[in-house]
């Protein structure tokens, strides 16, 4: 759902780094799959394909921040 974001803040060793993955379309959605050694933030579309994907070490990730999309339900 265009709105999805995840903020992901990474130990760099020198300091910390912030990364985004947003949906950018409608229709997308975010989708975040943790293991012991990989943390994998995954845009994709509505049939389930991949879009971009971003992969980090899990032992280097400070904070993991989702932001839904908002519901027009109200």
């Amino acid at each position: 759902m265009r709105g999805d974001r995840v903020e992901i803040v990474v130990d760099t060793g020198n300091g910390v780094s912030t990364y985004e993955i947003a949906a950018t379309k409608a229709g997308r959605r975010v989708e975040i799959n943790t293991t012991r050694s990989l943390t994998e933030v995954v845009e994709v579309t509505r049939s389930g394909k991949a879009v971009r994907t971003a992969r980090f070490i899990t032992s280097r990730v400070i904070a993991l921040v989702e932001h839904p999309a908002a519901d027009g339900r109200g």
